[in-house]
């Protein structure tokens, strides 16, 4: 029922967006540079597609083309508000509809190879159609067009630069981090892709099989998530050598930022890295209405420099770009390595034993919709830190600092479970504690572990979602470690119970990065 629940509501969610696109798509129409077209994609299949063209093009002079795939979910209207700004300085723009949804024939592939595919496809009926030069192709997208932009660069040497927006570069580890299926990333994407297109049979099972929890089928889930994404296909994206430019929201709990991260610093060509403070696609919606929008205008500055040759200095700024929670500037590193190089740890001492399958009233939130209070308010998920019950809970603090800490990247857990159970759940959150108590959510992530044998103590590493976020001087940090919240699936037998112990030949700890 829980589940049926969260594909709904998502779903309707996904719906009120998709409406709301509108009026862009009204606007873009009275530029009078708009056409709707169908393209035929990979086997015949219907692309419903609209292609806009800078103003007086005759077909005289080439221009840079940018290919834009549409969002899960999304019709072909989403991008048209970008897209006549990029006419506008010059471009040709051709969006489509992703297969398998709205008027778009086919299935859902879920970025399979079909859709890589259709990309190349789109890129010759534009290089055919249009006044598109074909030594100037960028393609770009948010969430699931970001994907499979960048699994198009690995497969189509013609394209030169890429704005990969609030996408994956790992499928497995955005929504099954931790061995632990994210319950509302999948009722999200499940949701509306029932509710807007035609999931073909092989997303049908792999879903069905996903959140149910059919451990016998983890290798064959793991095996399609591995093919779909761009991280796999690593080599072949270097050796194409487009230009790559990422950016993600901190809180993005469809696709978290650690593995953007751990794929960016794999690139070996032109890159660029940005993170910001929201949920999923959050940090790029009010550009999708026209609006000014950051993370639009770095992409429109990277294509910009990559496909026309604009000397606007994008490639001699800092390459990594963060903006902080806490504060509205942005800072610049040389590159994600640096971002983590300050390490402070605190201890997790002692021993403490928590009951599972109770929620301790810690959790990460909703998603979707918490993330983006965080952003536009700065009012993270909160819990009374004293008032969390220690027999669902444990707790750990940190020293109360003199200084304000400034936490940039991964914040790192080591710690030794002992279960009484082969299998369970835990989720690890880190809190900003004020002097009452009250502690603002820094990060969190969770954790799944099968076929242990009860009893016997082992190690976690857990990697937290990386963050940026001011702790305040007076303040303090809290490790919170319960095993249940409603953003994940929780594997936890009824009774069962976890010991977290730190072994003198083995502390426990928390590593926390700080900007110096």
């Amino acid at each position: 029922m829980r589940t049926s629940l969260v594909l709904a509501v998502s779903a309707a969610l996904v719906a009120g967006t998709a409406l709301g696109l509108a009026p862009a798509a009204q606007a873009a129409e009275t530029a009078g540079s708009l056409r709707f077209v169908d393209i035929a994609g990979e086997g015949g299949t219907v692309l419903k597609a609209n292609v806009v063209t800078p103003a007086g093009a005759d077909g005289s002079t080439r221009h840079p083309v940018i290919v834009l795939p549409t969002s899960w979910a999304m019709p072909q209207i989403e991008y048209l508000a970008q897209a006549q700004k990029l006419a506008d300085s010059g471009y040709v723009v051709v969006s489509y509809n992703s297969r398998g949804f709205w008027q778009s024939g086919g299935e859902i592939e879920t970025a399979g190879p079909k859709d890589v595919a259709d990309a190349s496809k789109v890129i010759d009926w534009a290089l055919a159609n249009t006044p598109a030069d074909p030594g100037r192709i960028g393609m770009a997208g948010v969430s699931y067009g970001a994907g499979i932009s960048l699994l198009a660069a690995a497969h189509d040497p013609r394209i030169k630069a890429v704005a990969a927006l609030s996408g994956w570069a790992d499928l497995i580890e955005s929504i099954y981090s931790g061995r632990t299926q994210h319950l509302q990333a999948a009722g999200l994407l499940g949701g509306a892709g029932y509710l807007t297109g035609r999931p073909g049979p092989e997303l049908q099972e792999i879903l069905g099989d996903f959140l149910s929890s059919n451990l016998d089928k983890e290798d064959e889930m793991i095996a399609w998530g591995r093919t779909r994404s761009p991280a796999t296909h690593l080599d072949r994206i270097n050796a194409n050598g487009a230009a790559i430019m990422l950016g993600n929201a901190w809180g993005d709990t469809i696709f978290p930022p650690n593995q953007y991260a751990s794929f960016y610093e794999k690139l070996t060509g032109p890159k660029r890295l940005e993170f910001r403070p929201g949920d999923h696609a959050t940090a790029e919606a009010t550009g999708l209405f026209g609006l000014p929008n950051d993370t639009w205008t770095s992409a429109h500055r990277w294509f910009d420099h990559y496909l026309k040759g604009v000397d606007n200095g994008v490639d001699r700024e800092q390459p990594v770009r963060l903006k902080s929670r806490s504060t509205g500037g942005y800072e610049g590193y040389p590159d994600w390595k640096s971002v983590n190089a300050n390490q402070r740890k605190f201890a997790l001492g002692g021993t403490q034993r928590v009951w599972a399958n109770i929620d301790s009233g810690a959790n990460g939130g909703i998603t979707l919709l918490t993330n983006a209070l965080d952003q536009f308010l700065r009012t993270p998920p909160v819990v009374s830190v004293p008032l969390l019950p220690r027999a669902f809970a444990g707790v750990w603090h940190s020293e109360w600092y003199d200084t304000p800490q400034r936490v940039r990247g991964t914040v790192k857990v080591h710690t030794t479970v002992t279960p009484t159970e082969e299998s369970g759940t835990l989720v690890a959150y880190l809190y900003d504690v004020g002097p009452l108590g009250v502690g603002k959510l820094v990060s969190n992530a969770p954790y799944t572990f099968h076929d242990r044998t009860p009893g016997k103590p082992f190690a976690v590493d857990l990697e937290l979602f990386s963050t940026a976020y001011d702790v305040p001087a007076g303040h303090r940090l809290a490790l919170v470690v319960d095993t249940v919240d409603p953003l994940y699936i929780e594997h936890n037998p009824t009774g069962a119970q976890l010991t977290f112990s730190s072994p003198s030949a083995d502390p426990s700890y928390v590593s926390v990065p700080l900007r110096e």
